[in-house]
């Protein structure tokens, strides 16, 4: 099945979920979003996790299955049942389907923060706040803690984070005599010079990706997505949107990024091979590096993020997420025991080890971590640049309650700008007016501009 259709049929799944929820909820709560605010303590936490009893966690992280096998000699009274019902798009349609069902939805679930408001908003998840969980805000880094967080409750404990750096290729910029960028006009000039030199490469590619988009917004400023209950306004022509699109603009329409779809076969081979010369992405990327990309070792560098000033770092949150317990569950308290656990105990070592990037400040602080040499990276200690860029997060940025039908039809609108060469203002005008379109059947009421 292509991704395109199969994003659609995934968008159609979640847009009947919602929009089923949406009417169901109580008009005297002033909105859809949860009432939160949920306080108590740790206590019936640690009781469930003494007595025990038996959990199903729906994940497909790296780490999940050493973390489960962890948890349960620690724990020996409790048993896990670790299942992958997928990856993304996949898993959340499965647990959207057991959802509406009203059963054989998880426990625990892994949520990435561009997907928890949704699920949130629906009712599906239970406020962790009702534990004490609110406690461990200090813990985490501020953009992490505040991705589980909708409408006041708590759904979830971070488990990574994605800051963004610049991963490039230094070996080939060595050879072209071109200067790690540290303002994005820097970044054009340096497109423009790598391809110049040879037209088979390019400084990176780009076919229109929603989560790399939203983010890159983030960095420059931008607030296109706002919430209050039911009233959702959006704003894909905002100052931070422009200013971002001013500088990507340059490198579309003059045909100066590749058009190798990101995650293919290709894709790999063209990073290994030098003819994508650089990834703006998350921290967790050296993994994907390492594990996918033999080729690389030993060519690849890394560097903070460009600017649009050169003046002090800033940067923005690609991916991560972390994990929630569902309504569905029929020990919420244990539930919730489990992911303390995994995301602020003792679960959080085999995280590490499978080459997670922490969400939580004392392991992103920890010399073991920061002072690491990678091998691949040619004994480049990355981390010390990754853990910087985590605490130089643009703060204040929201996803939509539905960014997974926004993500989905990302490529309908915006994706033909790529496609044709041309300005991406038009094509987020596009997405902009079927984004409020598909809000306002959903229940929600939308403004623009």
């Amino acid at each position: 099945m292509s991704p395109t259709r199969r994003s659609r049929q995934v968008a159609a799944v979640l847009a009947t979920a919602l929009a089923t929820a949406l009417s169901a909820c109580s008009s005297g709560d002033g909105g859809t979003a949860p009432a939160g605010g949920a306080t108590g303590t740790q206590d019936a936490v640690d009781a469930a996790l003494k007595a025990g009893g038996e959990l199903t966690y729906w994940s497909w992280t790296p780490s999940a299955k050493a973390q489960v096998a962890a948890f349960q000699q620690e724990f020996p009274n409790v048993k896990v049942n670790y299942v992958n019902a997928g990856t993304g798009n996949d898993h959340y349609t499965k647990l959207q389907n057991a959802i509406k069902a009203g059963s054989g939805a998880p426990d625990v679930a892994q949520v990435e923060y561009q997907a928890l408001p949704q699920f949130a908003m629906t009712g599906a998840l239970v406020d962790l706040g009702q534990y004490g969980f609110q406690a461990f805000e200090d813990d985490y880094t501020p953009s992490t803690w505040n991705s589980v967080k909708v409408g006041g409750g708590l759904y979830g404990l971070p488990q990574d984070s994605g800051p963004m750096a610049l991963f490039y290729n230094k070996q080939l910029f060595d050879q072209h005599g071109i200067t790690v960028p540290k303002t994005w006009a820097e970044y054009v000039a340096a497109a423009e010079k790598l391809h110049a030199a040879d037209p088979t490469k390019y400084i990176t590619s780009d076919t229109g990706d929603a989560g790399f988009a939203t983010s890159m917004i983030w960095q420059a400023g931008g607030k296109p997505f706002t919430t209050d209950g039911r009233n959702v306004r959006i704003d894909l022509q905002d100052a931070g949107v422009r200013k971002w699109t001013a500088t990507w603009n340059q490198l579309v329409e003059k045909k100066l990024v590749s058009s190798i779809p990101g995650w293919s076969d290709a894709w790999y081979k063209a990073l290994g091979d030098g003819t994508i010369a650089t990834l703006v992405t998350g921290a967790w990327m050296p993994g994907v590096l390492e594990s996918s990309v033999e080729d690389g070792a030993g060519k690849w560098a890394v560097a903070p993020m460009p600017t649009y000033d050169g003046g002090t770092p800033i940067t923005a949150e690609n991916g991560g997420g972390g994990q929630s317990v569902l309504k569905q569950s029929a020990n919420p308290a244990l539930a919730a025991g489990f992911v303390r656990w995994l995301n602020n105990g003792n679960g959080v070592k085999p995280f590490l080890e499978s080459g997670g990037f922490p969400a939580t400040k004392a392991d992103l602080a920890s010399p073991a971590f920061t002072d690491e040499a990678s091998d691949y990276f040619g004994g480049q200690q990355i981390n010390r640049t990754l853990t910087a860029a985590a605490g130089q997060v643009v703060p204040g940025w929201s996803y939509l309650p539905y960014q997974l039908y926004a993500n989905s039809v990302f490529g309908d609108t915006v994706g033909k700008s790529y496609a044709e060469g041309k300005s991406l203002d038009t094509g987020l005008a596009d997405w902009q007016k079927a984004l409020a379109d598909y809000g306002n059947q959903q229940g929600f009421t939308v403004t623009t501009g």
